[in-house]
């Protein structure tokens, strides 16, 4: 028989870490390298334990690794379902202590699973994708300031950031390119996406980093993991419109993109797209459409040994 799971909430800022849970007094340490250490220590004293905690942006990873590399099971669950848990329960006062305790509370009711460990290099070819994504985002803007911008001093200097960024640019694709190296499988992966039609090869990691899962999911987890899945909208007998909900942005925006593209260049999809149009589908509605068709296919496609032909 399987043993009960010994549930323990740890609210993550960026300076601390409180845990509650029913086993054990709560506390706090700080978030750095010694206080994850020293919290993974104390955990792995209690039997059957798993660890309970949101996704706050990046601040919940030291925590993860260090749980992980200490063999403890930890969940990192989405922070609004934890709060709508908590509303239900009417429970409207918000600390980081409270916070811990309805994290526990939250892993006793719902059993979520335990979150995968990530290797190093999937960790490190993430944070390229993201840095590059800002340093793109962040050209952008000052391209924009340069049209806005008459000074010739200031056009100089939004000029010489402009230069910078777009070095540093190349540099974070330079450095992709040596993780693809370092990687067979995924470099395999990559090249394989890239025969689609309107899959580049930035766009092709971004979805193997974001969404590892590829490969291994049916057609429906594809799309509702990508968030690109419609849910209904129907009580008694109203009959609302379909949206699309949740899901991971990453992965949703780079899939916009892409499916862009490929709404204009793939025959496939071009056909799909114009199918819908004519069925008189608005024009986002029929790309997103677009975009669940294409992940679906991804996955199909990682699923197996033949090659894209789309």
């Amino acid at each position: 028989m399987n043993e009960p799971r010994v549930y323990m909430g740890v609210d993550i800022s960026k300076d601390s870490l409180d845990f509650w849970g029913s086993s054990g007094r709560p506390g706090t340490y700080a978030n750095n390298k010694s206080g994850c250490r020293a919290l993974a220590c104390r955990l792995k004293k209690i039997e059957h334990v798993q660890v309970i905690c949101e996704a706050t942006g990046g601040y919940e990873r030291m925590l993860v690794d260090a749980l992980q590399s200490a063999g403890i099971d930890v969940s990192v669950v989405n922070p609004r379902q934890v709060r709508d848990f908590a509303r239900a329960q009417g429970r409207l006062a918000k600390t980081d202590r409270l916070d811990a305790q309805v994290l526990a509370e939250y892993g006793q009711a719902m059993k979520p699973k335990a979150t995968p460990p990530r290797s190093k290099a999937h960790r490190q070819i993430e944070e390229v994708i993201q840095r590059r994504r800002q340093l793109v985002d962040m050209a952008q803007m000052e391209r924009c300031r340069l049209r806005q911008t008459a000074d010739p001093a200031m056009r100089k200097s939004i000029k010489g950031l402009v230069r910078i960024l777009e070095a540093q640019i190349k540099s974070a694709e330079r450095r992709m390119n040596q993780l693809m190296e370092e990687l067979p499988a995924l470099k395999q992966a990559v090249t394989r996406l890239c025969q689609i039609k309107g899959v580049a090869m930035i766009s092709a990691l971004s979805l193997l980093a974001f969404m590892p899962e590829l490969g291994s999911l049916n057609r429906a987890e594809a799309g509702a993991l990508a968030g690109v899945a419609p849910f209904n909208r129907d009580s008694g007998t109203f009959r609302g419109r379909r949206i699309i909900w949740g899901g991971r942005s990453a992965v949703r925006a780079t899939l916009y993109m892409v499916a862009l593209v490929a709404s204009r260049r793939n025959p496939m999809f071009a056909a799909f797209y114009q199918q819908l149009r004519k069925r008189g589908k608005q024009a986002k509605v029929a790309l997103v459409a677009v975009m669940r068709k294409m992940i679906v296919y991804i996955n199909g496609i990682l699923k197996t040994e033949l090659p894209a032909f789309a």
